[in-house]
Protein backbone atom coordinates (compact mmCIF):
# COMPACT_ATOMS: atom_id res chain seq x y z
CA UNK A 1 0.00 0.00 0.00
CA UNK A 2 1.48 3.83 -0.83
CA UNK A 3 2.47 5.61 1.94
CA UNK A 4 0.28 8.21 2.83
CA UNK A 5 1.77 11.73 2.78
CA UNK A 6 -0.17 14.11 5.65
CA UNK A 7 0.06 18.00 5.96
CA UNK A 8 -0.38 19.79 9.35
CA UNK A 9 -1.20 23.49 9.46
CA UNK A 10 -0.37 25.15 12.65
CA UNK A 11 -2.08 28.66 12.59
CA UNK A 12 -1.01 30.33 15.32
CA UNK A 13 -0.80 33.74 17.21
CA UNK A 14 3.31 34.57 16.76
CA UNK A 15 3.31 31.99 13.97
CA UNK A 16 2.34 30.20 10.95
CA UNK A 17 4.11 26.21 10.00
CA UNK A 18 3.73 23.73 7.58
CA UNK A 19 4.61 19.94 8.15
CA UNK A 20 4.57 17.44 5.75
CA UNK A 21 5.08 13.94 7.19
CA UNK A 22 4.46 10.05 6.85
CA UNK A 23 4.44 6.76 8.60
CA UNK A 24 8.33 5.82 8.73
CA UNK A 25 9.69 2.44 8.74
CA UNK A 26 10.19 2.53 12.66
CA UNK A 27 6.55 3.11 13.11
CA UNK A 28 7.46 6.74 14.07
CA UNK A 29 6.88 10.20 11.66
CA UNK A 30 9.27 11.27 9.32
CA UNK A 31 9.03 14.33 8.62
CA UNK A 32 9.18 15.56 4.73
CA UNK A 33 9.32 19.02 4.95
CA UNK A 34 8.93 22.34 6.61
CA UNK A 35 8.03 25.67 6.57
CA UNK A 36 7.37 28.59 9.27
CA UNK A 37 6.88 32.19 8.55
CA UNK A 38 5.35 34.95 10.95
CA UNK A 39 2.13 35.23 11.74
CA UNK A 40 -0.30 38.49 10.71
CA UNK A 41 -3.95 38.34 11.21
CA UNK A 42 -4.02 36.19 13.88
CA UNK A 43 -5.17 37.42 17.48
CA UNK A 44 -5.40 35.12 20.37
CA UNK A 45 -5.46 32.20 18.49
CA UNK A 46 -8.70 33.58 16.16
CA UNK A 47 -8.33 34.89 12.38
CA UNK A 48 -8.88 38.58 12.33
CA UNK A 49 -7.69 39.38 9.04
CA UNK A 50 -8.01 36.66 6.29
CA UNK A 51 -5.95 38.27 3.51
CA UNK A 52 -2.88 38.66 6.24
CA UNK A 53 -3.69 35.03 7.26
CA UNK A 54 -3.65 33.69 3.47
CA UNK A 55 -0.61 35.13 2.19
CA UNK A 56 1.15 33.77 5.78
CA UNK A 57 -0.19 30.22 5.12
CA UNK A 58 1.04 30.54 1.23
CA UNK A 59 4.80 31.00 2.68
CA UNK A 60 4.87 28.74 5.14
CA UNK A 61 3.22 26.14 2.55
CA UNK A 62 5.19 26.90 -0.12
CA UNK A 63 8.66 26.55 1.62
CA UNK A 64 7.12 22.93 3.04
CA UNK A 65 6.17 21.96 -0.34
CA UNK A 66 9.11 22.95 -1.66
CA UNK A 67 11.42 21.06 1.04
CA UNK A 68 9.61 17.85 0.43
CA UNK A 69 9.50 18.22 -3.45
CA UNK A 70 5.11 17.51 -3.20
CA UNK A 71 1.81 19.28 -4.28
CA UNK A 72 0.08 20.08 -1.23
CA UNK A 73 -3.99 20.59 -1.85
CA UNK A 74 -5.56 19.51 1.80
CA UNK A 75 -4.32 20.18 5.15
CA UNK A 76 -5.16 19.61 8.58
CA UNK A 77 -5.61 22.06 10.57
CA UNK A 78 -5.64 23.04 14.28
CA UNK A 79 -7.64 25.11 16.57
CA UNK A 80 -7.44 27.07 19.37
CA UNK A 81 -9.04 30.28 21.09
CA UNK A 82 -10.87 31.71 24.00
CA UNK A 83 -14.02 30.74 21.70
CA UNK A 84 -13.28 27.22 22.69
CA UNK A 85 -15.67 25.51 25.33
CA UNK A 86 -15.53 22.14 26.33
CA UNK A 87 -18.45 20.40 28.40
CA UNK A 88 -19.78 16.91 29.61
CA UNK A 89 -22.88 14.80 28.10
CA UNK A 90 -24.65 12.01 28.21
CA UNK A 91 -26.98 9.46 25.77
CA UNK A 92 -28.26 6.43 25.06
CA UNK A 93 -29.52 4.13 22.75
CA UNK A 94 -32.05 1.27 22.66
CA UNK A 95 -30.15 -2.03 21.14
CA UNK A 96 -32.34 -3.40 18.23
CA UNK A 97 -33.88 -6.96 19.21
CA UNK A 98 -32.10 -8.86 16.10
CA UNK A 99 -28.73 -7.87 17.71
CA UNK A 100 -27.81 -10.87 20.13
CA UNK A 101 -24.78 -8.67 21.13
CA UNK A 102 -24.04 -4.77 21.13
CA UNK A 103 -21.92 -4.10 17.36
CA UNK A 104 -19.30 -1.09 16.55
CA UNK A 105 -22.65 0.78 14.35
CA UNK A 106 -24.19 0.82 17.67
CA UNK A 107 -21.63 2.82 19.27
CA UNK A 108 -21.54 4.66 16.13
CA UNK A 109 -25.33 5.79 16.56
CA UNK A 110 -24.46 6.74 19.70
CA UNK A 111 -22.04 8.85 19.26
CA UNK A 112 -23.35 10.41 16.22
CA UNK A 113 -26.89 11.16 18.35
CA UNK A 114 -24.77 13.71 20.38
CA UNK A 115 -24.10 15.39 17.45
CA UNK A 116 -27.78 16.56 17.69
CA UNK A 117 -27.21 17.96 21.17
CA UNK A 118 -29.00 21.20 21.80
CA UNK A 119 -25.90 24.12 21.24
CA UNK A 120 -25.73 28.05 22.08
CA UNK A 121 -26.31 30.04 19.12
CA UNK A 122 -23.16 29.89 17.01
CA UNK A 123 -21.52 27.20 18.61
CA UNK A 124 -20.40 23.89 16.48
CA UNK A 125 -19.10 20.91 17.69
CA UNK A 126 -15.22 19.57 16.63
CA UNK A 127 -14.80 16.80 19.45
CA UNK A 128 -16.52 14.06 21.08
CA UNK A 129 -14.70 12.13 23.69
CA UNK A 130 -16.15 9.25 25.51
CA UNK A 131 -15.41 8.83 28.67
CA UNK A 132 -17.50 5.51 30.26
CA UNK A 133 -19.59 3.17 28.57
CA UNK A 134 -22.79 1.72 30.53
CA UNK A 135 -24.95 -1.71 29.75
CA UNK A 136 -27.96 -1.89 31.18
CA UNK A 137 -26.89 0.37 34.00
CA UNK A 138 -23.73 -1.69 34.53
CA UNK A 139 -20.38 0.45 34.17
CA UNK A 140 -18.01 -1.18 31.60
CA UNK A 141 -14.22 -0.74 32.80
CA UNK A 142 -11.74 1.20 30.17
CA UNK A 143 -10.66 -2.44 28.96
CA UNK A 144 -14.11 -3.57 28.27
CA UNK A 145 -15.27 -2.61 25.04
CA UNK A 146 -19.44 -2.59 24.78
CA UNK A 147 -19.06 -4.12 21.14
CA UNK A 148 -19.71 -8.24 21.89
CA UNK A 149 -21.40 -7.16 25.21
CA UNK A 150 -24.93 -8.74 25.76
CA UNK A 151 -27.31 -5.76 26.49
CA UNK A 152 -30.61 -4.06 25.86
CA UNK A 153 -29.58 0.13 26.40
CA UNK A 154 -26.55 1.28 26.12
CA UNK A 155 -25.20 4.29 27.48
CA UNK A 156 -22.00 6.75 27.83
CA UNK A 157 -20.77 9.57 29.47
CA UNK A 158 -18.74 12.00 26.78
CA UNK A 159 -16.65 15.21 26.65
CA UNK A 160 -18.13 17.49 24.63
CA UNK A 161 -15.55 20.55 22.56
CA UNK A 162 -17.41 23.14 20.77
CA UNK A 163 -16.03 26.12 18.68
CA UNK A 164 -17.60 29.46 17.25
CA UNK A 165 -18.61 29.03 14.10
CA UNK A 166 -17.80 32.11 13.04
CA UNK A 167 -14.25 31.83 14.09
CA UNK A 168 -14.17 28.06 11.70
CA UNK A 169 -15.39 29.86 8.44
CA UNK A 170 -12.81 32.65 8.95
CA UNK A 171 -10.00 30.10 9.13
CA UNK A 172 -11.41 27.86 6.12
CA UNK A 173 -11.66 30.97 4.19
CA UNK A 174 -7.83 31.92 5.49
CA UNK A 175 -6.83 28.12 3.92
CA UNK A 176 -8.96 28.38 0.97
CA UNK A 177 -7.92 31.47 -0.43
CA UNK A 178 -4.12 30.32 0.16
CA UNK A 179 -5.39 27.48 -2.26
CA UNK A 180 -6.09 24.84 -0.64
CA UNK A 181 -8.49 22.05 1.33
CA UNK A 182 -9.42 21.43 4.82
CA UNK A 183 -8.70 18.12 5.35
CA UNK A 184 -9.63 18.02 9.04
CA UNK A 185 -9.99 20.23 12.08
CA UNK A 186 -8.16 19.15 15.49
CA UNK A 187 -8.30 21.10 18.73
CA UNK A 188 -4.39 22.47 19.14
CA UNK A 189 -4.14 20.84 22.84
CA UNK A 190 -5.42 17.51 21.52
CA UNK A 191 -2.83 17.96 18.72
CA UNK A 192 0.25 18.65 21.15
CA UNK A 193 -0.46 15.79 23.22
CA UNK A 194 0.22 13.69 20.66
CA UNK A 195 3.60 14.88 20.37
CA UNK A 196 4.53 14.60 23.56
CA UNK A 197 3.07 12.17 25.21
CA UNK A 198 2.49 8.46 25.27
CA UNK A 199 0.29 6.01 26.78
CA UNK A 200 1.92 5.51 29.79
CA UNK A 201 1.82 9.32 30.71
CA UNK A 202 -2.28 9.37 29.65
CA UNK A 203 -2.52 6.02 31.90
CA UNK A 204 -0.81 7.20 34.46
CA UNK A 205 -2.36 11.07 34.32
CA UNK A 206 -0.91 14.36 33.27
CA UNK A 207 -1.67 17.52 32.39
CA UNK A 208 -0.63 18.84 28.86
CA UNK A 209 0.16 22.79 29.25
CA UNK A 210 1.11 24.37 25.61
CA UNK A 211 2.34 28.06 26.66
CA UNK A 212 1.47 29.45 23.16
CA UNK A 213 1.94 33.10 21.64
CA UNK A 214 -1.58 33.82 22.13
CA UNK A 215 -3.13 31.14 24.34
CA UNK A 216 -2.26 28.52 27.10
CA UNK A 217 -3.82 24.92 26.19
CA UNK A 218 -4.38 22.69 28.30
CA UNK A 219 -5.23 19.07 27.81
CA UNK A 220 -6.04 16.85 31.04
CA UNK A 221 -5.53 12.94 30.66
CA UNK A 222 -6.01 10.02 32.96
CA UNK A 223 -6.54 6.04 32.52
CA UNK A 224 -5.48 6.85 28.87
CA UNK A 225 -8.99 9.02 28.08
CA UNK A 226 -8.95 12.91 27.69
CA UNK A 227 -10.89 14.08 30.89
CA UNK A 228 -10.48 18.11 30.47
CA UNK A 229 -10.05 20.70 28.06
CA UNK A 230 -9.89 24.36 28.25
CA UNK A 231 -7.73 27.37 26.25
CA UNK A 232 -6.57 30.53 28.63
CA UNK A 233 -6.38 34.12 26.84
CA UNK A 234 -3.22 34.50 28.32
CA UNK A 235 0.21 32.92 27.11
CA UNK A 236 3.88 34.35 25.86
CA UNK A 237 2.12 37.41 23.96
CA UNK A 238 1.22 39.28 27.05
CA UNK A 239 4.19 38.56 28.83
CA UNK A 240 6.10 40.50 26.19
CA UNK A 241 3.50 43.37 26.19
CA UNK A 242 4.47 43.57 30.28
CA UNK A 243 8.06 43.77 29.62
CA UNK A 244 7.83 46.17 27.01
CA UNK A 245 5.67 48.53 29.07
CA UNK A 246 7.36 48.24 32.07
CA UNK A 247 10.61 48.80 31.01
CA UNK A 248 9.28 51.97 28.07
CA UNK A 249 11.02 49.88 25.58
CA UNK A 250 10.01 48.39 21.70
CA UNK A 251 8.17 44.96 21.53
CA UNK A 252 11.23 43.14 19.17
CA UNK A 253 13.29 44.05 22.46
CA UNK A 254 10.96 42.95 24.80
CA UNK A 255 10.67 39.89 22.90
CA UNK A 256 14.59 39.33 22.85
CA UNK A 257 14.88 40.42 26.50
CA UNK A 258 12.83 37.29 27.29
CA UNK A 259 14.04 34.65 25.28
CA UNK A 260 17.76 35.50 26.26
CA UNK A 261 18.17 36.91 29.72
CA UNK A 262 14.54 36.24 31.32
CA UNK A 263 13.86 34.17 34.38
CA UNK A 264 10.40 33.05 35.73
CA UNK A 265 12.03 33.46 39.21
CA UNK A 266 13.18 36.28 40.92
CA UNK A 267 15.36 34.52 43.42
CA UNK A 268 17.49 33.12 40.59
CA UNK A 269 18.51 35.99 39.50
CA UNK A 270 21.50 38.64 40.88
CA UNK A 271 20.64 41.52 42.28
CA UNK A 272 23.41 43.77 40.06
CA UNK A 273 22.86 42.17 36.84
CA UNK A 274 22.53 44.82 34.20
CA UNK A 275 21.56 44.49 30.39
CA UNK A 276 21.80 47.67 28.54
CA UNK A 277 19.14 48.47 25.65
CA UNK A 278 20.79 50.18 22.99
CA UNK A 279 18.91 53.74 22.38
CA UNK A 280 17.06 54.62 19.17
CA UNK A 281 18.86 57.06 17.10
CA UNK A 282 20.74 59.52 19.51
CA UNK A 283 19.25 58.46 22.82
CA UNK A 284 22.00 57.15 25.09
CA UNK A 285 21.28 53.41 26.42
CA UNK A 286 18.94 52.31 28.24
CA UNK A 287 19.86 49.62 31.44
CA UNK A 288 17.65 47.27 32.80
CA UNK A 289 17.81 45.40 36.01
CA UNK A 290 17.87 41.69 35.59
CA UNK A 291 16.26 42.05 39.08
CA UNK A 292 13.23 43.80 37.73
CA UNK A 293 13.28 41.57 34.24
CA UNK A 294 12.18 38.67 36.20
CA UNK A 295 9.93 40.44 38.58
CA UNK A 296 8.06 41.82 35.69
CA UNK A 297 8.10 38.04 33.87
CA UNK A 298 6.93 36.16 37.39
CA UNK A 299 4.08 38.52 37.81
CA UNK A 300 2.57 36.98 34.95
CA UNK A 301 3.94 33.35 34.52
CA UNK A 302 2.87 33.05 37.91
CA UNK A 303 -0.76 34.18 37.18
CA UNK A 304 -0.87 31.81 33.84
CA UNK A 305 0.47 29.02 36.21
CA UNK A 306 -2.22 29.87 38.99
CA UNK A 307 -5.03 29.48 35.79
CA UNK A 308 -3.24 26.30 34.86
CA UNK A 309 -3.65 24.88 38.91
CA UNK A 310 -7.79 25.93 38.24
CA UNK A 311 -8.06 24.16 35.54
CA UNK A 312 -6.73 21.10 37.33
CA UNK A 313 -8.67 21.55 40.12
CA UNK A 314 -11.41 21.95 38.50
CA UNK A 315 -10.97 19.01 36.07
CA UNK A 316 -11.38 16.86 39.39
CA UNK A 317 -8.40 14.80 38.31
CA UNK A 318 -5.72 16.75 40.86
CA UNK A 319 -4.93 14.10 42.67
CA UNK A 320 -4.73 11.36 39.98
CA UNK A 321 -2.21 12.92 37.51
CA UNK A 322 1.12 10.58 38.51
CA UNK A 323 2.84 11.56 35.47
CA UNK A 324 2.41 15.08 36.26
CA UNK A 325 2.41 18.28 34.04
CA UNK A 326 3.97 18.78 30.90
CA UNK A 327 5.01 22.09 29.62
CA UNK A 328 5.37 22.61 26.19
CA UNK A 329 4.78 25.54 23.23
CA UNK A 330 7.22 28.08 22.64
CA UNK A 331 6.71 29.81 26.58
CA UNK A 332 8.12 26.42 27.47
CA UNK A 333 11.53 27.70 26.58
CA UNK A 334 11.27 30.39 29.64
CA UNK A 335 13.86 30.14 32.06
CA UNK A 336 12.76 28.94 35.23
CA UNK A 337 9.26 27.91 33.89
CA UNK A 338 9.23 24.30 35.28
CA UNK A 339 10.68 25.25 38.50
CA UNK A 340 7.37 27.88 39.05
CA UNK A 341 5.29 25.34 37.51
CA UNK A 342 5.93 23.36 40.40
CA UNK A 343 5.72 25.82 42.97
CA UNK A 344 2.47 26.99 42.03
CA UNK A 345 0.96 23.86 41.42
CA UNK A 346 3.04 21.23 43.52
CA UNK A 347 2.93 19.24 41.05
CA UNK A 348 5.93 17.55 38.94
CA UNK A 349 6.72 19.17 36.22
CA UNK A 350 8.43 18.32 32.45
CA UNK A 351 9.56 20.19 29.40
CA UNK A 352 7.73 18.10 25.96
CA UNK A 353 9.89 18.02 23.01
CA UNK A 354 7.93 16.90 20.11
CA UNK A 355 10.67 14.57 18.74
CA UNK A 356 10.04 11.34 20.68
CA UNK A 357 7.63 10.21 18.05
CA UNK A 358 10.30 11.36 15.21
CA UNK A 359 12.12 9.22 12.74
CA UNK A 360 15.72 10.56 13.21
CA UNK A 361 16.17 11.29 9.55
CA UNK A 362 13.22 13.90 9.21
CA UNK A 363 14.54 16.93 8.05
CA UNK A 364 15.69 19.56 10.01
CA UNK A 365 15.22 17.06 13.04
CA UNK A 366 17.72 19.39 15.47
CA UNK A 367 15.67 22.54 14.76
CA UNK A 368 12.20 20.39 15.61
CA UNK A 369 13.69 19.59 18.72
CA UNK A 370 11.66 22.50 20.19
CA UNK A 371 8.78 22.40 22.27
CA UNK A 372 6.99 25.65 19.63
CA UNK A 373 6.75 22.84 17.14
CA UNK A 374 4.69 20.95 19.19
CA UNK A 375 1.43 21.44 17.79
CA UNK A 376 2.38 20.83 14.11
CA UNK A 377 4.10 17.75 14.63
CA UNK A 378 1.13 16.78 16.27
CA UNK A 379 -1.38 17.57 13.66
CA UNK A 380 0.56 15.40 11.48
CA UNK A 381 0.01 12.69 13.88
CA UNK A 382 -3.29 13.13 14.71
CA UNK A 383 -3.89 12.86 10.54
CA UNK A 384 -1.92 9.79 9.89
CA UNK A 385 -3.93 7.88 13.11
CA UNK A 386 -7.35 9.03 11.46
CA UNK A 387 -6.21 8.27 7.94
CA UNK A 388 -4.99 5.11 9.12
CA UNK A 389 -7.90 4.03 10.93
CA UNK A 390 -10.20 4.76 8.12
CA UNK A 391 -8.31 2.23 5.43
CA UNK A 392 -8.54 -0.26 8.31
CA UNK A 393 -12.29 0.44 8.36
CA UNK A 394 -12.51 -0.09 4.68
CA UNK A 395 -9.83 -1.87 2.98
CA UNK A 396 -9.14 -1.17 -0.67
CA UNK A 397 -10.88 -4.26 -2.39
CA UNK A 398 -8.10 -6.08 -4.42
CA UNK A 399 -7.32 -5.07 -8.25
CA UNK A 400 -9.66 -7.37 -10.84
CA UNK A 401 -7.79 -8.38 -14.09
CA UNK A 402 -9.67 -6.57 -17.00
CA UNK A 403 -8.93 -7.94 -20.46
CA UNK A 404 -9.06 -4.71 -22.70
CA UNK A 405 -9.56 -4.74 -26.36
CA UNK A 406 -6.51 -4.18 -28.65
CA UNK A 407 -6.52 -1.30 -30.04
CA UNK A 408 -7.97 -1.64 -34.25
CA UNK A 409 -4.99 -2.58 -36.45
CA UNK A 410 -2.59 -3.72 -33.20
CA UNK A 411 -0.89 -6.85 -34.43
CA UNK A 412 -1.78 -9.16 -31.63
CA UNK A 413 1.21 -11.75 -32.87
CA UNK A 414 3.59 -9.41 -31.20
CA UNK A 415 2.36 -9.81 -27.53
CA UNK A 416 1.89 -14.06 -28.41
CA UNK A 417 3.55 -14.79 -30.94
CA UNK A 418 3.09 -18.65 -32.44
CA UNK A 419 5.17 -21.42 -30.89
CA UNK A 420 8.26 -22.23 -33.21
CA UNK A 421 7.64 -25.52 -34.73
CA UNK A 422 10.13 -28.40 -33.73
CA UNK A 423 13.39 -29.00 -35.86
CA UNK A 424 12.73 -32.23 -38.09
CA UNK A 425 15.59 -34.57 -36.73
CA UNK A 426 18.07 -35.90 -39.20
CA UNK A 427 21.08 -38.55 -39.19
CA UNK A 428 24.38 -37.86 -39.83
CA UNK A 429 24.19 -37.59 -43.70
CA UNK A 430 21.15 -35.10 -43.31
CA UNK A 431 18.93 -37.47 -44.14
CA UNK A 432 15.34 -37.06 -42.65
CA UNK A 433 15.05 -39.99 -39.55
CA UNK A 434 11.43 -40.36 -38.16
CA UNK A 435 10.99 -39.23 -34.68
CA UNK A 436 11.02 -41.90 -32.15
CA UNK A 437 8.12 -42.36 -30.36
CA UNK A 438 7.85 -41.11 -27.08
CA UNK A 439 7.13 -44.29 -24.70
CA UNK A 440 3.63 -44.65 -22.84
CA UNK A 441 3.40 -44.17 -19.18
CA UNK A 442 2.64 -47.61 -17.45
CA UNK A 443 -1.33 -47.86 -16.90
CA UNK A 444 -2.45 -47.97 -13.10
CA UNK A 445 -4.59 -50.60 -12.83
CA UNK A 446 -6.60 -49.20 -9.49
CA UNK A 447 -7.02 -46.15 -11.06
CA UNK A 448 -8.44 -47.62 -14.53
CA UNK A 449 -11.16 -49.57 -12.23
CA UNK A 450 -12.28 -46.52 -10.17
CA UNK A 451 -13.02 -44.39 -12.94
CA UNK A 452 -14.91 -47.13 -14.54
CA UNK A 453 -16.93 -48.17 -11.71
CA UNK A 454 -17.58 -44.05 -11.50
CA UNK A 455 -19.07 -44.59 -14.99
CA UNK A 456 -20.96 -47.13 -14.03
CA UNK A 457 -22.66 -45.85 -11.12
CA UNK A 458 -23.12 -42.06 -12.89
CA UNK A 459 -25.06 -44.13 -15.82
CA UNK A 460 -26.71 -45.90 -12.72
CA UNK A 461 -28.02 -42.88 -11.38
CA UNK A 462 -29.10 -41.24 -14.25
Amino acid sequence: MEQEIIVGLDIGTTKIACFVGMRGESGKVKILGFGKTDSKGVEHGVVRNIDETAESIRRAVSDAADQANVDIEEVWVGIAGQHIKSRPSQGSVLIPSEHRLIKQEDVDRLIAEQYNTALEPGEEIIHIFPQQFIVDREELSREVSPVGVAGKVLQANFHMVTANKQNLEYIKYAVTDAGLKIKGVVLEPVASAKAVLDDSDRDAGVAMVDIGGGTTDIAIFHDGIIRHTSVLPLAGNAITNDIREGCNIMKRQAESLKVKFGSCLVQAVSENDVISIPGIRSQAPREIYMKTLASIINARAKMIMEQVDYEIKLSGCQKKLIAGITLTGGGAQMKNIKDLCELVTATDTRIGIPTEHLEKDSVSYAELAHPMYATGIGLVICGLERTEAVQKENPEPAKKKVDLPFPEGFDETVLNPAPEPEPTPTDDTGKKVKKPKEPKEPRDFWAAIDKTFSIIFKENIE
